[in-house]
């Protein structure tokens, strides 16, 4: 939801993230509450940050079709959630316990990423969740409001394709423990849209307020790492096996 980019331009949406960490409350705030990155911030001065700064597989980064590699073999793309809280953030379960130790460990977290476009209509999904009436219940970190009714299916875009590549977080630490999930196709989001979710504070309302919007990254260099996708841009008419979202929502299945 960076606001470095200009609105006309799509970006990436990563839901859930910034509004699930613990508050800090005390005399002194804790950096994770006023990071940003519109100083351009890298983590020189956070010692547990310094992978912001000096690490080898970093997010964002730019994705060149010219550079995607075609895997016929890439698995269908199966997401579930609890229904205790939506997040498109994932952890290896088979591996780690939370996702808190998922986020320190190798090939512990996935994350999926959708790209938005302001336009002049919106994707139903996003015109529910960020409704008048819902996005003013939710200004402040740690804020809730419970959504009934509300499908994940109509969030993800009718697609078989997808890029992915290993990275980092994109927000500090900076934790180089994720398999990014790029979905091909693009959400419209409109600019009233945009503007409101610019307007959520990454504080509790106890603290100075900090603009969600400097929390765009600027892009990281590829280096050697491989961008794999599930569809061959050399046979676009080629139908290859795309994500089959199995979605579970409150305990009822949806699914394709």
């Amino acid at each position: 939801m960076g606001g470095a980019a200009s609105l006309s331009a799509p970006r990436a949406l990563v839901l859930g993230a910034a509004l699930g960490a613990a508050a800090h409350i005390g005399p002194a705030p804790d950096p994770e509450d006023w990071w940003s990155y519109k100083d351009n911030l890298q983590g020189n001065f956070v010692p547990a940050w310094s992978l912001c700064a000096v690490g080898k597989r970093q997010s964002p980064v730019d994705v060149e079709l010219k550079r995607v590699l075609y895997d016929p073999f890439l698995p269908p793309l199966r997401l579930s959630t609890g229904g205790e809280k939506v997040q498109l953030i994932h952890f290896n379960q088979e591996l780690y316990g939370n996702l808190s130790a998922a986020s320190r460990g190798p090939n512990g977290l996935a994350i999926l990423s959708l790209f938005v476009n302001v336009a002049g209509s919106s994707n139903p999904f996003l015109s529910r969740l960020l409704n008048r009436d819902t996005i003013t219940r939710i200004s402040y970190k740690n804020d809730a409001y419970f959504l009934q009714d509300l499908s994940l299916e109509l969030l993800f875009p009718e697609s078989f394709g997808f890029i992915t590549y290993q990275g980092s977080l994109s927000t500090p630490p900076c934790s180089e423990t994720v398999t990014w999930i790029l979905i091909d196709r693009v959400l419209n989001i409109t600019s009233l849209q945009m503007h409101s979710l610019r307007l959520l504070s990454q504080n509790p309302p106890s603290q100075i307020f900090q603009s969600l919007s400097g929390n765009g990254r600027p892009l990281q260099p590829l280096a050697h790492r491989a961008l794999r996708g599930n569809r061959d841009p050399r046979h676009p008419e080629r139908r290859c096996r795309g994500p089959n979202y199995r979605l579970h929502v409150d305990g009822a299945p949806h699914g394709r």
